[in-house]
């Protein structure tokens, strides 16, 4: 998985999300906050957005990992700093499945 492989499924579960609950999207790109842009995309929403981008990307995202940022009063994270970290912390299901 390459950093442009998890910034496309960020933005297309994104662009999914808004749109199948029936709220625009503007433009994405990488230097996007998705908290602070998407309309109703709050805290609530990102443990299912997490585990769309895992799906879409075949991989396993920590549960402990927030792709998203905020955690504990932390920053909100962009795009593409949320595609580092996903690329960094997720784990190839093959390896998981194997490990079982």
């Amino acid at each position: 998985m390459t950093l442009d492989d998890a910034r496309t499924a960020l933005i297309g579960v994104l662009k999914d999300i808004q749109a199948r609950s029936g709220l625009g999207c503007p433009p994405l790109d990488g230097s996007a906050v998705p908290p602070k842009l998407l309309e109703k995309f709050d805290s609530t929403v990102w443990p299912a957005a997490a585990t769309l981008v895992a799906r879409k990307l075949g991989v396993k995202i920590p549960a402990d990992v927030h792709i998203f940022g905020g955690e504990n009063g932390g920053p909100l994270l962009t795009i593409d700093q949320s595609a580092k970290l996903i690329c960094s912390k997720a784990q190839p299901k093959t390896l998981i499945k194997a490990a079982a």
